[in-house]
């Protein structure tokens, strides 16, 4: 089969099935597969491609049929411009958190903090802080050792093993520390409102890094009341958080002794990050 026929009829299955990108998704998959960027597979879209590959391209537009996400369909999601390595252990890195790297990043820029990345899951913020900012460490730490075990991944690949280490801990284990800026992408969407997300995240993605309780703000609230103990005089703490969670937030931040100083707005001009400090 040639590369076009191939291309177009993957589309036409990934149309049928709702899914949105169909046409942009099917060149990814096919460029995965052949190791060939997108815009060499187009150039050259008369040219055959093996029986095993068009079988292994067809199995994977089925997988992506199913509202699979592709991230976890290619095993690789782009963040901060590096390319992280991902699986169903781990929420796929998404351009808001990019927003919570950026603002740390100039925070500190040409300093050496000590940083701990609460829930890190691929690695992809604490990786890419300590990528920007050469004399920084840092800390990362999970509950899921599956999570940790992507995170360390990603962290050899990009070379920061030296700088950045990985922990299956909890929260309530992190003791005798202190940081320079304890950030974290907690769970904060609702229990209640899980069943009512798109299909690839409710069906696909990690409950556990999901679900942030009733309220939403249960593990929110343990990394507020636990940077009363672990965060510096002058140190950081940098969240995101969810739509609508802002004024919830910053209440209980001002009953444990931290106040918001820096609030960073999303690509919908919603709240998504807020830094805070004694």
């Amino acid at each position: 089969m040639i590369i076009s026929d191939l291309l177009y009829s993957g589309s036409k299955i990934l149309k049928r099935n709702k899914i949105q990108t169909h046409q942009i998704d099917a060149e990814l998959i096919l460029s995965n597969i052949t190791k060939q960027q997108r815009e060499k597979l187009i150039i050259n879209s008369d040219e055959k491609v093996s029986k095993r590959t068009a079988n292994h391209f067809n199995e994977l537009i089925i997988r992506r049929s199913t509202k699979e996400p592709l991230a976890y369909i290619l095993r690789n999601k782009e963040f901060w411009s590096k390319n992280f390595f991902v699986n169903r252990n781990t929420l796929i890195p998404r351009p808001e958190t990019e927003l919570l790297c950026d603002i740390v990043i100039k925070l500190y820029k040409n300093k050496n903090p000590h940083v701990l990345d609460i829930g890190t899951g691929t690695g992809c913020i604490l990786l890419s802080i300590l990528s920007e900012i050469k004399k920084a460490k840092g800390i990362g730490i999970d509950i899921s050792k599956k999570a940790i075990d992507v995170a360390k991944k990603n962290s050899n690949s990009l070379g920061l093993n030296k700088r950045a280490k990985f922990l299956t801990r909890s929260l309530e284990s992190i003791y005798n520390y202190k940081f320079d800026l304890i950030v974290s992408n907690p769970p904060y969407i609702k229990t209640g409102d899980i069943k009512n997300l798109s299909d690839d995240v409710s069906k696909f993605e990690p409950k556990i890094a999901l679900d942030g309780g009733k309220d939403g703000l249960d593990v929110i609230k343990k990394v507020i009341y636990k940077s009363k103990t672990i965060l510096k005089k002058l140190g950081w703490l940098a969240l995101e958080i969810g739509y609508g969670q802002h004024y919830k937030v910053s209440q209980i931040l001002k009953e444990q002794g931290l106040r918001e100083k820096i609030l960073v707005k999303d690509y919908r001009d919603n709240t998504r990050c807020i830094l805070a400090r004694f």
